[in-house]
């Protein structure tokens, strides 16, 4: 998979796409809503920053996963929420306000916590078979290559707002076909090790994808968040940016079996989201006026 020159040339191409796409929906007062939902930042960023990886350590002993799987579920669990977590949210009537500050502050703060995961990850995972040091200098160069996309959307925004409304759709629409291609592409280059490892790793990563979407939820109602804002944490929690996690596994680590475990997770976690987003609307329609 790493010598694929398509994947090599598309998936940094895609990323920077994404990345604009997700510049349009931010502007400088997203990120000065933190102020007014302190309480629901605060709880979405502790379950997805302090949780999340060491769950799939947890996970990772449970289902006995190959030390390069492992660490792929790793990349997914330190990687921000996808873009189509502010979709899913919409669809399920969520705060999807607050989706785009904790997509904008996650974004942010991966730029610290991904190398601090990858280095504990490789540690954990790969210490006895490898002695690879941790790959911070390309870490940051994957930060340049998220942040000035993103920069360059909310540019946009700021000077050419009709422009900018325009292209969101287009580039929304966009960037979930370059999503589809590039798992696909993922699983056609791999084919024979997906063969090998997909009935452990796609179980594991089902449990992974559950326990995001459950954790996100159920810890934002367990500290009274109304049910649009548990709604929101949810999916941003649940839904991975698994393009940033197989940047990482294929041009950073040059691992091509790190790259399984967010190729099948990005499989699993559509269905997943579709089958909450539907659940959540089910139980809305149910009881109409418990809204918070």
């Amino acid at each position: 998979m790493e010598n694929n020159p398509i994947i090599l040339v598309f998936l940094p191409i895609s990323l920077g796409i994404i990345m604009i796409g997700l510049g349009l929906h931010l502007t400088l007062a997203d990120f000065g809503r933190v102020l007014k939902l302190p309480k629901a930042v605060l709880v979405a960023l502790l379950v997805q920053m302090v949780l999340l990886p060491p769950s799939c350590f947890l996970i990772a002993k449970l289902f006995s996963l190959p030390p390069e799987l492992g660490l792929g579920l790793l990349l997914l669990a330190a990687s921000p929420g996808g873009i189509t977590a502010n979709l899913f949210s919409h669809l399920a009537r969520g705060d999807v306000a607050l989706n785009i500050t904790l997509t904008a502050i996650n974004s942010v703060l991966v730029l610290f916590t991904l190398p601090f995961w990858i280095f504990i990850g490789m540690g954990f995972f790969l210490a006895a078979e490898n002695n690879i040091p941790p790959p911070t200098r390309k870490v940051l160069e994957v930060a340049v290559l998220v942040i000035v996309p993103v920069l360059l959307g909310m540019c946009l925004r700021y000077f050419k707002p009709a422009l900018a409304d325009s292209a969101e759709k287009p580039v929304r629409i966009l960037s979930v076909l370059i999503l589809v291609i590039l798992t696909v592409l993922a699983i056609a280059s791999e084919w024979q090790l997906l063969k090998t490892y997909a009935p452990i790793i796609g179980l594991a990563c089902l449990s992974f994808n559950l326990a995001s979407l459950a954790s996100g939820y159920l810890s934002a109602r367990a500290v009274k968040l109304a049910k649009p804002q548990a709604t929101a944490i949810a999916f941003e929690i649940g839904v991975h940016n698994s393009t940033i996690a197989m940047f990482i596994a294929l041009n950073v680590l040059k691992m091509p079996a790190t790259a399984i475990a967010p190729a099948i997770y990005s499989l699993i976690m559509y269905v997943t989201a579709a089958l909450f987003a539907y659940w959540l609307l089910r139980q809305q329609r149910l009881n109409p006026s418990q809204e918070d």
